[in-house]
């Protein structure tokens, strides 16, 4: 017997037992942002490296040690996308879509980052997020915040979510504090561990996101950002959090929170979670005015959040907030005989024309009525049809129902669409 083949470590199949929970996830996101005027757009799980060098940056531990690149053919380096917001980017600048534009855009699908797989992380993950362009004011945040908390009521998670605030100022503001940031943490550097050192020069506002405890006394003690805010951020924020604290959002300032991407500016958030142990966070996102530009196009305001699937099925699943799973058919339409069998799979195809919207299964292979009720019953269906020679013979079937205590009755074919109706 030759050796079976496996999926890949942190790539994980998903079976039909969990895809009605995703189904049901996907439909929320769906109807939520569309309630606000958003409009999909799809693009290609595979872009050209320099993409994500140059939005992502290049000193980042994403584009560092975490992306699938490879050269291609034609000699071209090419990286499975490990986030989505530098693809809307690049599909919006290629197709005119953003400049001197308004545009409420979300997108889904799997992204990929070779991390340590673990509960919650995987190295083929999926996203679901949505980019407003168009808009500087704070109005566009709060909305884009607000969206995120009507997802979270509408799947009941409310309770089980808290959302954390921070402004990273303009780039100016973020430069003057980086090296205030720096000064302060060479002070320290005999305490900083290995993960902060190397990050130290090369993305500091990331030390200040460790999760070390043994580091939590000194970044506690480090210059805080609030205090370097340029004029127009500090306003910003301050109209941001009026915006929120009128819509009824409750929020914690966080100034530690820093976002691991170079491109955000101004508003940063995340709706972060106790439920699911070390991955905490939900949903993350922000305001990233100068990465249209950065990528080719022209200058742009920007905000956006992105969150994972798993994660948000996996904190459904802990809170036991997930609906019944549906039955697989409604109903099932069993045949007795050669000349029964025939005619079933035509029967099936002549209600299905007439009850559009019902999930009609014959079953096939044969076997005893016995053996046929107990795959009917395996099935979820609330109808059993049964169909024998003799009531093929006299245009008849047997309408059984199995969730419910009725007798059985046996009508005429041309009659069956109507009582089921």
């Amino acid at each position: 017997m030759s050796k079976q083949i496996q999926a890949i470590r942190g790539m994980n199949d998903c079976l039909p037992q969990d895809t009605p929970a995703w189904q049901y996830v996907e439909q929320v996101l769906r109807q939520t942002v569309a309630s606000y005027g958003y409009s999909e757009i799809r693009f290609p799980i595979v872009e050209m490296t320099e993409l994500f060098k140059r939005s992502i940056g290049e000193v980042t531990d994403i584009v560092e040690k975490e992306m699938y690149t490879f050269t291609d053919r034609n000699g071209d380096s090419l990286t499975l996308r490990p986030e989505g917001t530098a693809c809307c980017v690049r599909a919006g600048n290629e197709h005119g879509l953003l400049y001197n534009q308004e545009q409420r855009l979300w997108y889904t699908g799997p992204m990929f980052r070779h991390e340590r797989p673990q509960k919650g992380r995987y190295r083929q993950f999926h996203q679901f997020g949505l980019e407003a362009f168009g808009i500087a004011s704070a109005d566009i945040d709060a909305e884009v915040i607000m969206l995120s908390a009507r997802l979270w009521q509408q799947l009941g998670l409310t309770p089980y979510v808290k959302l954390e605030l921070n402004s990273l100022g303009s780039g100016e503001a973020r430069a003057a504090y980086r090296d205030a940031l720096v000064a302060y943490l060479e002070q320290h550097k005999a305490a900083l561990d290995e993960d902060s050192l190397r990050r130290m020069y090369s993305n500091p506002l990331r030390v200040l996101d460790s999760k070390n405890p043994a580091l939590a006394e000194i970044l506690a003690a480090a210059p805080q950002l609030a205090d370097y805010l340029d004029e127009d951020s500090a306003a910003h924020f301050a109209r941001l959090q009026q915006l929120l604290t009128q819509a009824g959002i409750e929020f914690t300032l966080n100034p530690r929170l820093v976002r691991g991407l170079d491109y955000y500016n101004k508003t940063v958030f995340e709706w972060v979670t106790t439920e699911l142990g070390a991955q905490g966070t939900v949903c993350a996102g922000g305001r990233y005015d100068g990465l249209v530009e950065q990528l080719g196009g022209k200058a742009t305001p920007a905000v956006g959040f992105a969150l994972g699937l798993e994660r948000l099925v996996l904190l459904l699943q802990s809170m036991q907030l997930l609906p019944q799973l549906p039955a697989v058919a409604d109903i099932y339409l069993m045949a007795l005989g050669e000349q029964a069998e025939l005619a079933a799979l035509s029967v099936a195809e002549r209600l299905r024309n007439s009850l559009p919207g019902q999930r009609i299964m014959v079953h096939c292979g044969g076997g005893n009525l016995k053996k046929q009720i107990k795959r009917a019953d395996k099935s979820g269906a609330a109808i059993g049809l049964i169909i024998g020679e003799d009531e093929l013979a006299r245009g008849e079937i047997t309408v059984k129902w199995l969730r419910q205590d009725k007798p059985q009755q046996t009508i005429l074919l041309t009659d069956l669409a109507g009582l089921l109706a």
